[in-house]
């Protein structure tokens, strides 16, 4: 391995540490507005929909229907309050119909 490899990982631990550690050095102690703590708390939720989302456009190829039903029973049984594995199980079981029947 070269010497740019070294400085390439060395970036890269960097600019995955120093996010992390300066808000924990600088604002330990500190409390955040009710909005910016709000905000924080569903960073990760919106992340987890925009990586999601193009997945359910592109689960099966040719068929945009098949994910979209998927998305929307899953969506309808999570809005419901049921527990993620009922959310996953239903979609499943929803999709495996549609794939006997289709």
């Amino acid at each position: 391995m070269g010497i740019s490899y070294w400085w390439m990982i060395l970036g890269m631990a960097l600019v995955t540490y120093l996010p992390r550690a300066i808000p924990l050095t600088f604002l330990q102690g500190v409390e955040l507005p009710p909005f910016i703590s709000g905000v924080l708390k569903n960073i990760p939720f919106a992340i987890l929909g925009a990586l999601i989302f193009p997945a359910i456009l592109s689960v099966q190829e040719g068929d945009y229907f098949f994910g979209i039903l998927g998305a929307v029973v899953a969506f309808g049984i999570a809005y419901a309050g049921a527990n993620v594995i009922f959310v996953v199980l239903g979609a499943i079981v929803v999709l495996s119909f549609y794939s006997l029947l289709f």
